[in-house]
């Protein structure tokens, strides 16, 4: 089947599934919109979950994160990486919950003594973080896959449903049984492997407006036999179309329609963002390479250790890595990379002043929303009149 919209009608349909052209008024919505935001814990700038929803939500501040898991909206697990999701959403971390239980691995063998003991000790004592079990093993940790036994225990613990983050404490796990974090209103019916190839399909074409069964399917793959039978008979059913671009057949939701146009805007995306997290659809969809340098060493970094991907209207145009110098107030822009050809050599001054101006517009923004009072520009290739801006 050929394709309903254009090339550019499809990127446009992309950012406004990802909630980047008309702001939530809510942490709760914008997480439903996304399906999840991931966790990370990196804070050489503010952190990756935070950096999402303040490109989502107006005038986002980090303690309404803390407040929605305080009510109850949103919960903690594992969707393809640790992350925030809805709370309506819940039955359908079951379905992993019962892999784990049923034999499945997630990163260590477990221990079912230490976690008895472990669940023991919390449902005694109340909500605990790992800081408050002493650690039982003599042999020498030389790193986090070293995790003393209680913690590996809580983690499993966790993964497997019987307890819950209840809160953070200074990024830490603070956790209960989940019998006294989960709201009694919550449905706790296990989904098959079709209603949780459904929850995939919806959530995914939801968030994005169209996919691959690749793409659906990205780090879970026991699911995808699940989710090809699914999306067929979705197709058949008049529920999910499809279409075939460049040799890829893509699904979506022909009830969803392309209503907001993209502005003159740049947005700093952070490198764990919903929208570039996937980075081969990246290069597919928008033509941008995308790899963060956190894990590559220092001599062979081309960009920087954390460098934002840069979206101006529906283009990535760049990258920039980014530091905050938080005793000085200071957010350092180490590395800007504009990608070339991004600029014509037909560019008009005007087309590169509207990029400036927007460029300098989002850095104001992401320094205010970093604590900073001003950003500097250490090194670029290209507008090296960007060097010093007072944000307030």
């Amino acid at each position: 089947m050929s394709s309903p919209y254009s090339a550019n009608e499809w990127l446009q349909l992309n950012l406004q599934q990802q909630g980047l052209l008309t702001p939530a008024d809510s942490v709760s919505k914008a997480v439903e919109q996304l399906s999840y935001v991931q966790i990370d814990s990196i804070n050489v700038v503010e952190r990756a979950h935070h950096h999402v929803l303040f490109n989502r939500i107006s005038d986002y501040q980090t303690s309404m994160l803390d407040s929605a898991m305080a009510k109850s909206e949103i919960f903690e697990y594992w969707s393809h990486a640790a992350a925030y999701l809805p709370i309506e959403d819940f039955r359908f971390s079951l379905w992993q919950k019962q892999q784990l239980k049923q034999g499945g691995k997630h990163w260590f063998e477990p221990n079912h003594k230490v976690m008895r003991e472990v669940k023991a000790k919390i449902a005694a004592e109340g909500p605990l973080k790992a800081s408050h079990f002493g650690n039982t093993s003599k042999a020498a940790t030389t790193g986090w896959w070293d995790w003393k036994p209680a913690k590996r225990a809580l983690e499993q613990l966790f993964m497997h449903g019987d307890l819950m983050v209840a809160q953070r404490d200074k990024f830490q796990k603070v956790y209960d049984l989940t019998e006294r974090v989960l709201p009694s209103h919550i449905d706790m019916q296990l989904p098959d492997d079709t209603e949780f190839a459904r929850y995939l399909i919806y959530r995914y074409l939801i968030a994005h407006g169209f996919g691959t069964v690749q793409q659906m399917v990205y780090l879970r793959k026991k699911i995808k036999p699940s989710i090809v039978k699914t999306l067929n008979e979705l197709c058949l059913a008049g529920e999910v179309a499809r279409f075939t671009e460049s040799g890829l057949e893509y699904f979506y939701l022909p009830h969803q329609q392309v209503l907001t146009s993209v502005p003159d805007r740049v947005w700093l995306l952070n490198p764990f963002d919903n929208l570039v997290i996937q980075r081969q659809r990246l290069n597919q969809l928008f033509g941008f390479n995308y790899q963060i340098e956190v894990y590559v060493p220092a001599a062979k970094r081309q960009f920087g250790y954390y460098s934002l991907p840069i979206l101006w209207r529906d283009r990535f145009i760049g990258r920039v890595d980014v530091k905050a110098e938080r005793k000085q107030s200071v957010l350092l822009l180490q590395k800007l990379t504009i990608e070339e050809g991004a600029f014509s050599t037909s560019a008009t001054s005007s087309e590169l002043e509207e990029f400036i101006a927007a460029f300098r517009l989002a850095v104001d923004d992401y320094a205010e929303f970093n604590k900073c009072d001003e950003w500097e520009l250490v090194e670029t290739n290209l507008f090296s009149d960007l060097l010093v801006n007072k944000v307030r």
